[in-house]
């Protein structure tokens, strides 16, 4: 699917670094060490690649060039990106690879935020088992891509982000299921009661409905707030109760996952058992998803 937003270097700086934190890091927002991160020097190889349009890249062409020539193969192999990609054709990864840096430079990432953003994807990539068993989702369960996001009803970068989720669910609608997780900020008074407020109403059979509405009423979310949402759905105000009250149980159990984890902040998307640490754009979420659904063919 195309997208008419082109993602601005204000966007993408926003989508690479930002997010609801618990108020517990040391300010440390992932941005790269250029020391740390510095790129070899020496000539830079700027045969085209067969297939790789970098007319559009202007005068990131030669930084282009640069990172193909001295990131690493995307299949752990013991020679460069550009090796993988010209000769290596057991590495699947290796176009997708390239395309996903020429994106990021189209988008004006800096040379340190591809390189970072490429390091992320590619590099002892780590995977952790969620239990979704009963968390409310969307899509089929044997979809070939499961994303799960742990989000807090009233943290602002999670209400931008739905929208997004929402145009991947609709372009990929095949293949993809959406499970959701809660992770309510202590900072954030009210958001527990959101969490339960939607828990109990997915066992209603409208999680969707609540879930929109918590969202657009967000931060009206105290106890008489939720029940007259409810109400407003045409839940049984009593029933709805006693299963808010219930749900706190599955809001710990959500919350006690997401610090397992590793989950600072919100949201947070795990794609096919691993964090996703790409930028929060459905562009490049689809990017890993037609790269996933290509290798595992």
């Amino acid at each position: 699917m195309h997208y008419n937003l082109r993602v601005s270097k204000a966007i993408l700086a926003l989508i690479l670094l930002v997010g609801c934190d618990k108020g517990q890091r040391n300010g440390d927002t992932g941005a790269v060490n250029a020391l740390d991160r510095a790129a070899p020097t020496g000539p830079v190889d700027e045969t085209p690649l067969q297939g790789i349009d970098v007319s559009k890249l202007g005068d990131k062409q030669k930084t282009f060039y640069k990172l193909v020539g001295s990131l690493s193969s995307p299949c752990g192999k013991a020679h460069s990106l550009r090796t993988s990609y010209t000769t290596d054709t057991s590495c699947k990864r290796a176009p997708f690879a390239v395309r996903y840096l020429v994106a990021l430079l189209s988008d004006e990432g800096t040379e340190d935020q591809v390189r970072e953003e490429y390091e992320k994807k590619y590099k002892d990539p780590k995977t952790v088992k969620l239990d979704v068993s009963r968390a409310p989702h969307f899509g089929n369960d044997d979809a070939p891509i499961r994303l799960v996001e742990f989000f807090d009803y009233q943290c602002p970068h999670c209400a931008a982000f739905k929208p997004m989720l929402e145009a991947v669910a609709a372009a990929q609608h095949d293949k993809v299921v959406e499970y959701f997780l809660m992770f309510p900020l202590e900072k954030h008074e009210g958001s527990k009661s959101a969490a339960q407020a939607s828990l109990a109403a997915a066992q209603m059979g409208k999680f969707k409905e609540m879930h929109d509405l918590l969202f657009a009423r967000s931060p009206r979310h105290s106890k008489d707030d939720v029940v007259g949402y409810a109400k407003q759905l045409g839940l049984d105000p009593g029933q709805f109760e006693v299963r808010y009250n219930a749900a706190l149980a599955q809001v710990q159990q959500d919350l006690a996952q997401g610090e397992a984890a590793g989950v600072e902040a919100t949201p947070t998307l795990y794609f096919n058992d691993r964090k996703y640490e790409g930028p929060m754009h459905p562009k490049y979420i689809e990017m890993w998803i037609e790269e996933e659904l290509a290798v595992n063919r």
